[in-house]
């Protein structure tokens, strides 16, 4: 066993602490376990459903273990400190332990100790090591992409061999990440967090990438996510969409986020709305047009302009309602405050590894009773949600439609009611549709939707039959 280092083992910036001491076992030609015995670990390592140990799990040591690890690594603890992102939380983590003398060692998992965590590349790991070993790093999704050698860093959280996507042929990835830091330096003048800003752009594009499969003329898209998978996804489609997304939408999330920081763009917004004369947002909407075209897509406005119930749609209510009542802007003293860039946890998009596991629900009970909705299309689960944020964003405004004069405003209260009771009804049948067409019987399906087996079947069949059929 070794009591200080006979080599001297580089931390790399941004690394987590279990990549570097991984490395330090490799340089010394051993397992990545090996090492583990000089530390007492005071809780199990982190482990997938299958049993496999996670790659993005994290350790955190307490002042002695820290110096045995950089005596064994041969780096300073300063310059550890400084790169390893993790290495000033670790004492505060053992502050209840009285044994400070010996070394101590606490399982994390890297989201649960900081944040998202990636693969590194391993060519430049092999360019500044001289080995090309694996490693992980804490990394945003606005920093995944190897400019060098043209690869996008997938999530490390997941229970998958990959490690990067080949993103050669997709030059707007590396443009998009160079664009990216003049939007950030945009954020951070205008008082606005960057992180912010860019997770609201992303649950956007991610919500827009779920309704794309009905987008007739959607070209950019599938030819990316083909690209990608090696040059065609083929029957593994499924797949490639959950762990190809990041990659495939990121050139559009920057031009979204800018889009969202223009004064000009919220002006927009504020236009479409009626300003104080408050009217439904449509299909015909200038923002929404003028999104489109800054994504590169001239046709997206009517599809976006009607989405109701998603993250875009909340984020334009949020505009309307700070300038139509001033009193709900941040620093106001009313208690009404809101948040421009808030996302609600239903817009958050799913990370790689709740997608995966998903598909693999899916792929072990196809059809089966209580996982129906597993077998109904991704278009017709879309409809479906697409129908019940339209409902949900009609009666979210009827707020704004209290006000004025009460004819007007009973006016609008009516047609907003009437409007989200149609899109209720709407989802309700496509819901009876999917569940019959996916193998619930028809008795099962009648007593959810509260109507009698015969009007189910009429309903499945595709409405009422003439007495003549």
């Amino acid at each position: 066993m070794l009591h200080t280092s006979i080599l001297r083992v580089a931390p790399l910036t941004g690394e987590t602490t279990w990549s570097f001491l991984y490395r330090v076992a490799a340089s010394y030609g051993m397992a990545p376990g090996a090492l583990l015995p000089w530390w007492e670990q005071t809780n199990g390592r982190p482990r997938h459903a299958s049993g496999e140990s996670r790659a993005d799990a994290e350790i955190l040591l307490n002042p002695a273990g820290q110096q045995m690890l950089a005596r064994l690594s041969g780096a300073e603890e300063g310059s550890l400190a400084r790169a390893l992102p993790t290495w000033p939380l670790g004492p505060a983590a053992f502050e209840d332990r009285a044994d400070g003398e010996r070394p101590l060692l606490k399982w994390q998992t890297g989201a649960a100790a900081l944040g998202p965590v990636a693969f590194g590349c391993r060519l430049c790991t092999a360019r500044r090591t001289g080995a090309g070993v694996r490693v992980m790093r804490y990394a945003q999704r606005w920093e995944r992409v190897c400019v060098r050698h043209g690869r996008w860093a997938l999530d490390a959280d997941a229970d998958q061999p990959l490690e990067h996507l080949d993103l050669r042929g997709i030059p707007e990835a590396a443009a998009a990440q160079r664009r990216w830091l003049g939007v950030a330096r945009h954020a951070a003048r205008a008082g606005t967090d960057p992180g912010e800003v860019f997770g609201l752009a992303y649950a956007v594009v991610a919500r827009w990438w779920e309704g794309a499969y009905g987008w007739e003329r959607e070209e950019i898209w599938p030819r990316r996510l083909h690209q990608v998978a090696g040059g065609n996804a083929g029957i593994d489609l499924e797949r490639w969409r959950v762990v190809g997304r990041d990659a495939v939408i990121f050139p559009e999330v920057v031009p979204v986020a800018d889009a969202l920081l223009d004064p000009a763009m919220a002006q927009l917004v504020w236009a479409d709305s009626g300003g104080m004369r408050p009217r439904p947002h449509g299909a015909d909407g200038v923002f929404c047009r003028r999104l489109g075209e800054r994504v590169g897509r001239e046709w997206l406005g009517p599809l976006i302009g009607v989405d109701y119930g998603g993250p875009l749609i909340a984020w334009m209510g949020t505009v309307v309602r700070l300038r139509r009542y001033p009193q709900k802007r941040p620093g106001s003293n009313t208690g009404f405050e809101e948040n421009l860039w808030w996302v609600r946890q239903e817009h958050q998009p799913p990370t790689m590894a709740a997608g995966l596991r998903v598909l693999a629900r899916e792929k072990k009970i196809p059809g089966s009773g209580t996982n129906w909705r597993s077998t109904v299309s991704a278009e017709q689960r879309f409809l479906i949600t697409n129908l019940l944020g339209d409902a949900e964003e009609q009666l979210l405004q009827l707020r704004d439609a209290q006000y004025g004069k009460t004819a007007d405003a009973a006016r609008q209260l009516l047609s907003n009611l009437g409007h989200a009771a149609t899109l209720i009804d709407q989802a309700l049948l496509e819901t009876i549709r999917a569940a019959a067409n996916a193998g619930v019987p028809l008795e099962d399906v009648s007593q959810w939707a509260g109507l009698p087996v015969e009007a189910v079947a009429e309903v499945v069949a595709g409405g009422p039959q003439d007495d003549d059929d």
